[in-house]
């Protein structure tokens, strides 16, 4: 069944856990995702970003993800526009039924990115619509996203950016990044800026750039022929610690990216005279399943639905 971002967030800030948003690109990462849910029994969020729109056009998308919602009834969906930031899009989104827009102005002057955001919230609530916003900048490069650096949320500025805009959610950044290369040196998030946060502000908070980019994953993709270099994740003790302390949307992308590739790799190395499609996607399906399903028991948000 189709939820908002606030249906989903609501029980989430109440009851200290996190929900799982994970970035949607075509049928195979779908599916996983939905079975993932219905396996845990979670609440889950489809994020489908500009580029995936561009690649498989909103009217596919849609089709896609409302045939996966008739085919697990029992498993809350919130269809999220993930870093939405133009205006024809986000119109197109909500047009077509999407339940929930990320409006990302974090990279205009703060007052711009206010009164933008403010219509955006205005436009997305009249239409029944949950929109969250984001404020400061995690760098890194996903997709069309891309930041050469890394601007932490100022607590009172969130708490008046809050305040005036009327988000359902904010993204904030205390220290994570977009991509597989998140850090350099020690991975080290900023949890005391997320306390101070978290009691001023009464909203759900995010946390974009979370990937754990797990080892296991690196390893296989590695020994089946993938380039990847020395990419490090989120550790998992420090998103315990950042869902204590207040975060209740986790976005995915990175380590789907990383299942499908390490899955596929190996099945071609395994099966070098297969070209059935069925095959390998199957295979990459179940990979990524996989992966989904340890982040939402990460999360807490099993047996949430």
């Amino acid at each position: 069944m189709y939820a908002t971002l606030t249906e989903v967030l609501e029980p989430a800030a109440k009851h200290n856990y996190s929900v799982g948003h994970f970035n949607v690109n075509n049928m195979e990462i779908i599916q996983s995702v939905l079975q993932a849910g219905k396996a845990q029994k979670s609440p889950v969020i489809l994020g489908t970003s500009e580029g995936a729109i561009r690649y498989a056009g909103i009217r596919f998308l849609k089709k896609m993800v409302d045939a996966a919602v008739a085919d697990y009834p029992d498993v809350p969906v919130v269809l999220h526009l993930d870093h939405g930031t133009s205006s024809t899009v986000i119109h197109d989104c909500i047009k077509h039924g999407w339940t929930s827009i990320m409006f990302d102005g974090s990279h205009l002057p703060l007052q711009e990115n206010l009164n933008v955001t403010k219509e955006m919230a205005e436009l997305c609530h009249k239409n029944g619509v949950s929109i969250e916003g984001e404020l400061g900048t995690i760098g890194g490069v996903e997709d069309d996203v891309s930041s050469r650096e890394i601007i932490y949320t100022e607590p009172d500025v969130a708490a008046k950016f809050v305040k005036q805009t009327k988000v359902d959610a904010l993204a904030i950044a205390i220290g994570t990044s977009h991509g597989a290369y998140k850090f350099e040196g020690e991975a080290k998030l900023d949890i005391g800026r997320l306390k101070v946060i978290n009691e001023l502000i009464k909203t759900p908070l995010v946390l974009h750039g979370a990937s754990g980019v797990p080892q296991e994953l690196l390893d296989k993709a590695a020994n089946n022929g993938a380039e990847l270099g020395h990419p490090e994740g989120v550790p998992e003790d420090q998103v315990k610690r950042a869902i204590e302390n207040g975060i209740n949307k986790i976005n995915t992308d990175t380590d789907i990216r990383l299942a499908f590739l390490a899955s596929v790799r190996e099945f071609f190395n395994q099966h070098p005279g297969e070209f059935d499609p069925r095959k390998f996607l199957g295979c990459a399906r179940e990979e990524m399943q996989k992966v989904i399903e340890h982040r939402i028991e990460l999360f807490g948000s099993g047996g949430r639905a």
